[in-house]
């Protein structure tokens, strides 16, 4: 008997498309096997390996010169140095990507715990305090998005308490998650916009 799961395949202009696309599939994944994980190291250490030349004094000075820049001269120490330093700036750009990935999966529907999973098996809770404004309230209905100053916020209606509440963002990572006391979707968007302005980045801070 086959028992592998058929997992439906309609077009986008299929008129249950969005209906099915919506619907989780379980298992979310396969697990990556060993090859997979070198390859992606491979790939991660080509993307590190173009910033840290672009970002390395040593590097710099060789193309001043008008000098190729041999692969030998990744061994010298400083050079190292800029590699590592592209390196945080990978594990920044994953955080931001992770961030974006639980937020689309919560808001679709997933659940702390199978963030958790998807994210080598965190637990429920550490996925929570992890990305706190993924998943929203079951109760929330319409959700009306913002981005403004920076950062970005989100509206959502409360149909228990009929008022509306929003979570924000500023861009200097500052988080808000308000109390379901607006009478208003505006009125919620105006007190949203005012955290971001308040938590907006200047340009000397946002340059540095």
């Amino acid at each position: 008997m086959n028992d592998a799961v058929v997992i439906p395949t309609p077009d986008k202009n299929d008129e249950n498309f969005w209906t099915t696309v919506m619907a989780q599939v379980e298992p979310a994944w396969s697990e990556p096997t060993e090859d997979d994980a070198f390859t992606m190291d491979d790939e991660v250490l080509d993307a590190v390996r173009a910033l840290a030349r672009r970002i390395s004094t040593r590097a710099l000075a060789y193309r001043t010169a008008d000098k190729p820049f041999d692969p030998a001269l990744m061994a010298a120490p400083d050079v190292q140095l800029a590699l590592l330093r592209a390196l945080y700036e990978a594990k920044q750009s994953v955080d931001r990507l992770a961030e974006s990935a639980a937020t689309v999966a919560g808001r679709g529907g997933a659940s702390y715990a199978q963030l958790g999973a998807a994210w080598g098996g965190m637990k429920r809770q550490s996925a929570r305090l992890k990305w706190p404004h993924a998943v929203v309230k079951r109760s929330a209905g319409e959700s009306i998005p913002l981005r403004y100053a920076g950062g970005t916020a989100v509206m959502h209606h409360d149909p228990d308490a009929d008022a509306w509440w929003y979570t924000a963002t500023g861009a200097d990572g500052q988080e808000e998650e308000s109390a379901a006391v607006c009478e208003t979707s505006a009125e919620a968007t105006a007190r949203a916009t005012e955290f971001l302005l308040a938590h907006a980045k200047t340009t000397r801070q946002a340059s540095a």
